[in-house]
């Protein structure tokens, strides 16, 4: 796959390592602390120096509770630092939205891969108007990332919530619409939290056939199972553990997005500053399951900890 002008090969066992640039003031982890441009440079040489392959710039939090900001000031707040970050520094940039206006600036200003976290379903799950959310239209931010002929990374997401006491009849019957491609049946099964690999399947495999309709090719797709989004603390942790089952049947390049994220906080009992070994824990069972790619926000350490494994891994065994 090639990203800006570097070729990434996603049929080898290798771990791309992506380094989390969030611009915003309110981001769960590192929020405002690299909104400055200086700052953000500094912190993005950083990254590179440690062995980061990608940078990924987000300009909204997407945390539980966050503010969410127009497309004009996200626009604002990451087009100006990726035009810098490509001024000063070879390596490709990723843009972190959802919003078609934004993908559109960000691209102008130089990313060279398109992180959806909604993998081109947004209208699908917030839009109130079913004349809006028509399962076959093909999304603006969908056309925006084919038009520009880059890669794609598409996340899974849905409406269900956190909490599994919230996922009363009006959220269960929103869901049923905007997935009726599939039975009633085998949806009403994959709201069960032990079914979320399922659900997961299902819906990466629907943003798929969102980009192929909109002109994206298949090596141009990267997929992203969505930890800490729209699940209970035993659905993360489940999909963990089914990683490599989810890997296998979507049969797409995969990115696991998990660091510091409250799936490990909550396992822990750990606030985000102290949540790295549980993230590297992840990183560790990405490269187990296959996934090709992490996005972390220590790249140092979690480059140390698959240079480990490598190690391991290439180690020959002695004859028996």
């Amino acid at each position: 796959m090639i990203i800006g002008n570097k070729e990434y090969n996603m049929d080898s066992h290798h771990v791309y390592v992506m380094g989390i640039l969030n611009v915003t003031p309110d981001s769960f982890s590192d929020g405002g602390s690299y909104c400055d441009i200086d700052a953000a440079l500094k912190h993005v040489e950083q990254m590179i120096d440690e062995g980061a392959d990608i940078i990924d710039v987000g300009g909204e939090s997407t945390r539980p509770g966050h503010q969410q900001i127009s497309a004009e000031e996200e626009s604002n707040r990451v087009s100006e630092v990726i035009a810098q970050i490509k001024s000063h520094f070879d390596i490709p940039v990723s843009i972190d939205t959802y919003k078609a206006p934004v993908a559109r600036a960000a691209i102008e200003a130089g990313a060279d891969i398109l992180n959806d976290i909604w993998g081109f379903r947004y209208e699908r799950f917030n839009e109130e108007d079913p004349e809006k959310r028509k399962l076959h239209d093909v999304p603006e931010i969908a056309k925006v990332a084919a038009s520009a002929g880059i890669p794609v990374i598409l996340m899974y997401n849905d409406n269900l919530g956190r909490d599994i006491s919230c996922r009363d009849e009006k959220i269960i019957t929103s869901f049923l619409e905007a997935n009726q491609e599939r039975s009633a049946v085998e949806l009403l099964s994959s709201i069960k939290e032990e079914n979320v690999a399922d659900r997961i399947v299902w819906g990466l495999r629907d943003s798929i056939r969102i980009a192929h309709r909109a002109g994206i090719k298949k090596d141009s797709i990267i997929v992203d199972p969505g930890i800490g989004f729209a699940k209970t603390q035993r659905e993360n942790l489940l999909t963990m553990k089914n990683l490599k089952k989810i890997v296998r049947k979507v049969g797409y390049p995969m990115l696991l997005a998990a660091s510091r994220k409250s799936m490990i906080g909550n396992a822990l009992d750990l606030p985000v500053d102290q949540r790295e070994e549980g993230t590297i824990v992840t990183t560790i069972l990405a490269a187990e399951a296959d996934c090709r790619m992490v996005r972390v926000h220590d790249v140092a350490k979690n480059v140390r900890a698959l240079k480990m494994l490598d190690a391991i891994n290439e180690s020959p065994l002695p004859p028996t």
